[in-house]
């Protein structure tokens, strides 16, 4: 790969997330294409600098060139973020295949898991793209909320992949003054981590729309981050992981902040909103609300009590009210923590 390609960023998704990379990695490379499927919204990009539907206040630099074309956008990249949500990430990546080519270094950027299969995004990039060739794949995840990392504000993340040399190379480019990155060797843990908080931070917002206090928020979040542990060693990740940037750092943000979508999907549920009503009025996707049923199906899958996220899911599919969970929880037999 010559030195020109690998200063040539591709980022796929222009959401609230692939806009805040563009932002924050654009001093790093010489150009930055972010992709978008809507063709207004990106000719209001070129126009006016600025992404008004997911980052609305926050200017693009000049050298990030939006586009709707996915092969203009792929063309000659020496890195390929794919930052889409969830449920685009095989459909998007099959577009992709055909623009895609073994040089390139893919980072996944998408939390979740995929509907059916329970796969990790970054196996669904392997699937899809191991049909042309094997593609190097790490996975970029950690406590973050978009608007504050394209303001500029001090983040730290992790870059997570077997391929200690693909990890390292990410981020040694993609490390600056307000993004610092860390290497990690468990993409397991990185992913699963980084799914589930999601579905703990819904919780989050059911008890603070119940009106209840720092106990209880406390207590599930310590009683989540041990579920997610549970489930994601018994995947294969380690445990270390889960009390690192990836796990413990991700679930206290999204639990606690008020830029998170899925502490808003709770709260909006312990008033309660109708799940469609509350997920129809938002801008942006909450992956919570489709990771709970994956979350819940690798679980029994593997014979893993999850009972916050069952509660959850029981929650989401509408079988019983919150108040209603957050005593069954508190109501089930007595163990040993």
């Amino acid at each position: 790969m010559s030195e020109r390609a690998a200063r040539f960023l591709s980022i796929i998704g222009a959401g609230s997330w692939g806009t805040a990379l563009a932002i924050v990695l654009a001093p790093r490379f010489e150009r930055v294409r972010l992709w978008a499927r809507e063709t207004d919204l990106v000719e209001r990009m070129f126009a006016t600098r600025v992404n008004d539907v997911f980052l609305p206040g926050l200017a693009l630099p000049l050298n990030i060139e939006p586009t709707a074309d996915l092969g203009y956008a792929l063309q000659g990249a020496g890195i390929v973020i794919g930052a889409m949500p969830s449920r685009f990430t095989r459909p998007l990546y099959r577009q992709m295949l055909a623009y895609l080519s073994p040089p390139m270094r893919l980072v996944s950027a998408t939390k979740g898991l995929e509907q059916g299969t329970l796969l990790r995004m970054s196996e669904v990039a392997r699937a899809v793209i191991g049909e042309k060739f094997e593609p190097r794949v790490c996975v970029l995840s950690g406590p973050t909320f978009a608007r504050e990392v394209a303001s500029g504000e001090p983040t730290a993340v992790v870059v997570a992949s077997q391929d200690q040399e693909l990890a390292i190379s990410i981020q040694r480019e993609f490390s600056g003054p307000t993004f610092r990155l860390y290497v990690n060797d468990d993409p397991v843990g990185v992913e699963l981590g980084a799914a589930l908080k999601n579905v703990i931070a819904i919780g989050a917002g059911i008890c603070d729309g119940l009106g209840l206090g720092s106990n209880t928020l406390a207590a599930l979040i310590t009683r989540g981050l041990a579920e997610i542990t549970r489930l994601a060693t018994a995947l294969g990740g380690q445990s270390k992981t889960l009390s690192g940037l990836a796990g413990l750092g991700d679930l206290v943000l999204t639990c606690n902040g008020s830029l998170s979508r899925n502490r808003t999907v709770g709260l909006e549920l312990a008033k309660g909103r109708n799940l469609a009503d509350i997920v129809g009025s938002m801008t942006m996707i909450a992956e919570g609300v489709e990771t709970t049923a994956a979350a819940c199906d690798l679980a029994r899958r593997r014979h893993i009590s999850m009972p916050i996220t069952e509660q959850m899911d029981a929650i989401l599919g509408g079988r019983i009210s919150p108040r209603d969970a957050i005593r069954e929880l508190m109501e089930r037999e007595l163990k040993a923590e």
